[in-house]
């Protein structure tokens, strides 16, 4: 039988080449920016909008067993509020897209250490930090080469 966490962290892993990929074809195929930042921001909101969908079976099991701390309401919410982002965020221009997504990645780590620890093994936070790193730097790096190429 294949461990959970041994699956979750090769799919996480798996999950950061187009991230990465992205960034690089941007420096290494400037002429092919257009497509490659579109499809990044495609996937940026494909993958936000997953990991948001992790909150709406909570809130499910939530309100059969009200254990827990958080609400089923708060945390039904809280999918609606990064779905929502991710959705929006494919019709703003690239300085908005670039704002949006960095702060919403790091958002959803924060929500998951502050207010959805106690859902979570600790391996999965581990790993969970691990792969924000890498996903807002890529952000962050998309972000820059934009204003490198379109603004300065």
């Amino acid at each position: 039988m294949i461990a959970v966490a041994r699956v979750a962290i090769l799919v996480g892993l798996a999950g950061l080449i187009p991230f990465i990929g992205g960034v690089l074809g941007l420096f290494l195929l400037p002429d092919r920016s257009v497509a490659i930042l579109a499809w990044f921001y495609l996937y940026s909101a494909g993958i936000l909008a997953f990991m948001a969908g992790i909150y709406w079976p909570i809130a499910m099991q939530l309100e059969e067993n009200r254990t827990y701390p958080q609400s089923p309401l708060v945390t039904m919410l809280l999918s609606q509020v990064f779905f929502v982002a991710a959705g929006v965020g494919l019709l703003l221009e690239t300085p908005e897209k670039i704002v949006l997504y960095t702060l919403a990645f790091a958002l959803l780590y924060l929500v998951d250490v502050r207010w959805m620890r106690q859902f979570w093994p600790d391996w999965y936070l581990k790993l969970r930090l691990g792969l924000t790193v890498v996903v807002v730097s890529c952000q962050v790096l998309a972000g820059a080469w934009f204003h490198l190429v379109h603004v300065g």
